[in-house]
């Protein structure tokens, strides 16, 4: 028994500590800066349809 707690702390502290490093390597490279832009983007869309791009292909 604790012999797996000898192990498994330090393992959980690593993977903690390695989430806590993605997260601000994150924050730093801006991936949370416009989370509004993103969201909005599929509502608005370029209205091209598939037809259009059929149309453009063949001529």
């Amino acid at each position: 028994m604790e012999l797996s707690l000898t192990i498994l702390i330090p393992v959980a502290l690593v993977l903690v500590g390695l989430a806590v490093k993605i997260f601000f390597w994150a924050v730093n490279n801006g991936q949370y800066d416009d989370l509004d832009a993103e969201a909005s983007r599929i509502l608005f869309d370029d209205d091209v349809t598939p037809a259009d791009e059929q149309v453009k292909d063949t001529k």
